[in-house]
C-alpha cells in the first residue's frame, strides 16, 4: 500500500455506507458522509426525492442505489432524461400510445411510467421538461394515474419518483420557465450533490476505484499512481465533475503503456497549476518542499481506520483488507497513535 518513505504508490478504494447498492458510491467527505445518511434513511420510503447537482457529480448512481435499498428492489428501475429525449416524444415515451394516436403508432404501446409500475421512475434532467408535460406529470404525482395518448383508460402509476436537475429550479420557477406546484410536489427530501472540486478528499479512492475497474476491464494490471501525479490530479478543478475523472481513467488505463501514472501521462492543462493573482504556474517539481506529504499521510491513516472499523480492529482481516502484511499493519498503527475506542491499553 505504501513504500518505506510513507508516500502512497497505490491507493485502495474505499466505499461507504457497506450496503452492495452503494458499492460504486465513493466518499470519505464530510459531504458524502452527510448524504449516505439521508440516502439510507430516504431509500426505505416511498417519498419522492429531488437530487440536484452539477452536471457529472453521480445524480444517476445515487438514484439507482436509492432504488436497490429501497422494498421495490425486485422491480423495474425506468430512468428517462427529459433533456435527451425529443419534446415531441417526450409524452408517448412517458405514457405510451394506443393504435392509431398519430402516424407510425400501429399497434398499442406501453410507456415509462406503465413499464415501471411497482418500481421507481428516474426523472433525469427535469429541468428541461416542457410546460405542457410538466402539467400532466404534476397530474401523476397529485392524483397517481394517467391515460396513454389517444386512449381513453385510466391506468394507476404505482412508481416511486425521484427527480434529478443541474439547474436551480427555484430561480427557474420565479422565471416563469418551471411551475411551482410541481417544484413543490417533487422537493419532499432535496439531496445536494457537491461538485467534486468540493471533496477532492475522496479523489484519490475514485482514483483508485476507477482503476481498478478499467483495469479489470481492460485486462491489465491495476495501475500505481506516482505522488506528484497525484498531487496534480488533485489540484485540478474537475468541472465535469466525476464523469471527467472517471472518463481521464478510462483513457489513461486504455492508451499508457507500463505500470505507473507520471506526470507525463496527466494532459497539459493538469500540468499547469495557477497562482492565487489567476497567473498560470509549471507545476512544483516532485522534490519540492510541498504539503503533499502531510495530505497523503491522512489518506493512508483514513485508509487504516476504516479497514480496521469494518473488521472490528481483527489486525489480520484489515491487512489482508488493505492487502498488506499484518507487520505492515502494526508499523502503521503505531505510527499515526491509532487507538481503538474504548481500548486503554
Amino acid at each position: 500500500m505504501s513504500s518505506s518513505n510513507g508516500t502512497l504508490s497505490k491507493i485502495i478504494p474505499i466505499s461507504v455506507p457497506s450496503q452492495t447498492a452503494f458499492k460504486d458510491i465513493i466518499g470519505l467527505s464530510p459531504s458524502m458522509k452527510k448524504i449516505f445518511r439521508v440516502v439510507e434513511k430516504a431509500a426505505v420510503s416511498n417519498t419522492t426525492i429531488m437530487l440536484n447537482g452539477e452536471t457529472g457529480t453521480g445524480k444517476g448512481v445515487i438514484a439507482r442505489a436509492i432504488h436497490e435499498c429501497s422494498s421495490r428492489r425486485s422491480k423495474p428501475f425506468i430512468q428517462i432524461n427529459c433533456g435527451a429525449t425529443p419534446e415531441g416524444l417526450l409524452e408517448s415515451e412517458f405514457f405510451g400510445y394506443r393504435r392509431g394516436a398519430f402516424t407510425g403508432a400501429v399497434s398499442d404501446k406501453p410507456g415509462k411510467f406503465e413499464m415501471a409500475n411497482g418500481g421507481t421512475i428516474f426523472l433525469d434532467e427535469i429541468g428541461d421538461m416542457s410546460a405542457d408535460l410538466q402539467v400532466k406529470v404534476l397530474r401523476v404525482l397529485e392524483e397517481g394515474e394517467f391515460e396513454r395518448v389517444g386512449g381513453h383508460e385510466t391506468i394507476k402509476a404505482d412508481a416511486r419518483f425521484i427527480a434529478a436537475t443541474h439547474r436551480d429550479l427555484e430561480e427557474e420557477v420565479q422565471k416563469g420557465n418551471f411551475r411551482e406546484d410541481l417544484f413543490y410536489r417533487l422537493y419532499v427530501i432535496p439531496i445536494l450533490l457537491p461538485p467534486l472540486r468540493e471533496r477532492k478528499a475522496d479523489i484519490p479512492f475514485l482514483l483508485s476505484h476507477f482503476f481498478e475497474e478499467f483495469a479489470h476491464k481492460n485486462n491489465k494490471p491495476v495501475m500505481k499512481v506516482a505522488p506528484e501525479a497525484l498531487q496534480m490530479i488533485v489540484k485540478h478543478p474537475w468541472r465535469g465533475n466525476v464523469r471527467e475523472l472517471r472518463n481521464l481513467v478510462e483513457r489513461i488505463v486504455v492508451l499508457k503503456d507500463g505500470d505507473t501514472l507520471v506526470p507525463e501521462d496527466l494532459p497539459l492543462k493538469m500540468r499547469i497549476l495557477e497562482g492565487e493573482d489567476g497567473r498560470r504556474l509549471e507545476a512544483a517539481p516532485a522534490d519540492a518542499d510541498i504539503p503533499f506529504q502531510a495530505a497523503v499521510s491522512e489518506f493512508e491513516k483514513k485508509l487504516i481506520l476504516n479497514a480496521l472499523e469494518k473488521t472490528g480492529w481483527v489486525k489480520n482481516r484489515a491487512a489482508d483488507l488493505l492487502k498488506i502484511k499484518r507487520t505492515t499493519l502494526v508499523e502503521k498503527i503505531k505510527r499515526y497513535n491509532l487507538e481503538k475506542p474504548g481500548d486503554d491499553s
